[in-house]
């Protein structure tokens, strides 16, 4: 019987590198508020919270307007799967702590990160003491006015205003426990070549020494079947995998390549090998995709395409910026397909890996938002740098995953059209996300003062089909309005852009389907029959009779005071849904 490689279980928080000896630490915490300095000493476990929901959802069992210091304690146990043999080690995942995280492990203390929007792993194992029971604490910092750091949609406001969303302070993603060996496989990315067919890994390992006789196997298959073993041997503690996937890899027979239409991915299972010693396994998977930009369109696999985007929140009303269950992520991918829609920007937030793994599942193309700052220094700069490395390090591996958006309609960034000092801001930005990913595009400053991008995103929320038509109908119309028009009051190129540069309406629409007074939303229409007709003329002016490459519209769903979604915020749409899906599709 041949030893097919398998996907991850779908709950696993890293889907796309996964051990089977893993532990979800949510559920029941103790929780109390701190203050600046503090330590474990210092606290009075006086409540309890639902992790991984923030303090400010109610879901947490909370509900606080504000909580700049959350503390939480737990314990656990190393039994049945995470009981640890000589020589392993226990590694703890935080899958989301905001902003700045500290941890102690039986009363040592063991790391910290910065970053919210991030996951951070630790070493624990040192700081285990004697006994089946042992105590995890983490103290999380989250200054509510903090302009600097990256907040996204987290409003630093007393309680939500305009197009900004609750926060989600703390712990707001799963946190894990995980059993490894010592000398062990660290990271891998998957990189398809411009060669169709060719998927190339890089391969890190953790322990490796020259004098050891270490190698790499990594096996893939696809849809159950197998199509390749190779073997590699670690001469460095990088090691490089190149494989070519069969006769279906040449170009003329291309069904095994990822593409909305057809979402094929390849499982791989990759094992640290001395001699015949099996030392790690871990199971992964990617996609062959491909993706560029020539002659002024967008192709995929070689192929032009005209991208149908939405802009994707990720706000529950229970539960802020975290699902409210797996379900949910799966369903939310669903929803969106089911809409019409071809892609998705996950809009000023960091998408959870498993509604990753559903895109890549259902076939939805990603544009990433790197979370903005609201006020310009070598702080905030830093800071969106260091989050946008630590993402492209986590998502890599997904090819649903084609575009980076570093900073969005010059959000950190306010003075962009005359700084020059800004203005190499979103340069670093974009030249940062090539270094790290030139496997995918890049777009500088979403929105408009453009400075740097493989594409123009521009952000237009005219309800006139006849303005829109003259801005986008054809390419020599969109050329007209980089120069001339200023459709969100501001200039949309500060830098001329290289020739053939594709354009895309990264944003517009935003309908109002008025449920209440104190909402609002870029334009309103009366009924569910309004909201169609209003969808079907504007996107017959910029879809692919248009000048345009692509298209993405605000937004997916209502969220708080801004309800301009095409579905209420428990995901019910608010017309037929294959009428929406006809409207969307020019159908």
């Amino acid at each position: 019987m041949v030893d097919v490689p398998t996907r991850p279980a779908p709950d696993h928080p890293c889907p796309t590198f996964a051990r089977p000896r893993w532990a979800l630490l949510d559920g029941a915490w103790d929780f109390c508020e701190g203050h600046p300095n503090d330590t474990p000493a210092d606290w009075a476990w006086d409540r309890t919270i639902e992790v991984p929901f923030p303090p400010e959802s109610p879901a947490s069992g909370l509900g606080l307007e504000r909580c700049d210091h959350p503390r939480y304690r737990r314990t656990f146990k190393l039994d049945d799967t995470l009981a640890l043999a000589e020589g392993e080690r226990l590694l703890l995942h935080c899958e989301g702590v905001d902003h700045v995280a500290r941890v102690w492990v039986d009363g040592h203390f063991v790391g910290g990160h910065e970053g919210g929007y991030t996951p951070f792993v630790l070493d624990v194992t040192d700081a285990l003491g004697e006994g089946p029971e042992h105590e995890l604490v983490v103290a999380a910092t989250d200054l509510a006015r903090d302009l600097e750091v990256p907040r996204g949609k987290q409003d630093w406001h007393d309680r939500p205003h305009a197009i900004w969303y609750g926060r989600s302070s703390g712990i707001w993603r799963s946190v894990w426990l995980e059993v490894v060996p010592a000398v062990r496989l660290d990271s891998v990315a998957w990189t398809t070549a411009d060669t169709f067919g060719q998927l190339h890994g890089l391969v890190w390992i953790v322990g490796w020494d020259e004098a050891d006789d270490l190698a790499v196997e990594a096996s893939y298959a696809c849809m159950g079947q197998p199509l390749a073993t190779v073997t590699t041997t670690a001469t460095a503690a990088a090691v490089e995998v190149h494989a070519r996937l069969g006769k279906a890899a040449h170009a003329d027979t291309p069904f095994l390549y990822w593409s909305p239409d057809l979402p094929l991915l390849i499982d791989i299972r990759v094992r640290l090998l001395r001699g015949d010693e099996v030392l790690d396994e871990v199971a992964s998977y990617t996609g062959l995709r491909h993706v560029r930009v020539r002659d002024g369109v967008v192709e995929l696999n070689g192929v032009a395409v005209f991208s149908r985007l939405v802009l994707e929140q990720a706000y529950w009303p229970e539960t802020h910026f975290t699902a409210p269950s797996l379900e949910a992520l799966r369903a939310e991918a669903e929803l969106i397909k089911g809409l019409g829609f071809d892609g998705l920007r996950m809009h000023q937030a960091s998408a959870d890996p498993r509604f990753l793994r559903a895109c890549d599942e259902v076939g939805l193309m990603v544009w990433a938002d790197v979370p903005a700052a609201y006020v310009y220094t070598q702080r905030s700069t830093e800071l969106v740098a260091r989050t946008l490395t630590e993402l492209v390090a986590r998502d890599r591996n997904h090819p649903c995953v084609v575009a980076w958006v570093p900073y969005n309609e010059s959000w950190g960034v306010p003075g962009v059209a005359d700084s020059p000092w800004q203005q190499a801001a979103v340069r670093a930005g974009y030249w940062l996300a090539k270094a790290l990913d030139p496997s995918r595009l890049a777009i500088g400053n979403d929105g408009w003062e453009n400075v740097a991008g493989d594409l123009v995103g521009v952000h237009d929320y005219s309800h006139d089909p006849e303005v829109l038509g003259r801005r986008y109908g054809s390419a020599e119309a969109v050329a007209a309005t980089l120069t001339g028009d200023r459709p969100g009051g501001k200039v949309l190129l500060v830098d001329a852009p290289v020739a053939g540069t594709p354009v895309v309406l990264s944003e517009f629409g935003g309908v109002t389907l008025r449920d209440g007074d104190d909402s609002w939303g870029y334009g309103e229409v009366a009924d569910a029959e309004a909201l169609v007709e209003r969808v079907r003329a504007l996107v017959a002016r910029v879809g692919t009779a248009s000048g345009l490459v692509g298209f993405c519209w605000t937004q997916l769903t209502d969220c708080l005071q801004e309800q301009n979604g095409l579905a209420w915020p428990d995901r019910t749409p608010k017309a037929p849904i294959a009428e929406l899906r006809a409207a969307i599709r020019e159908e």
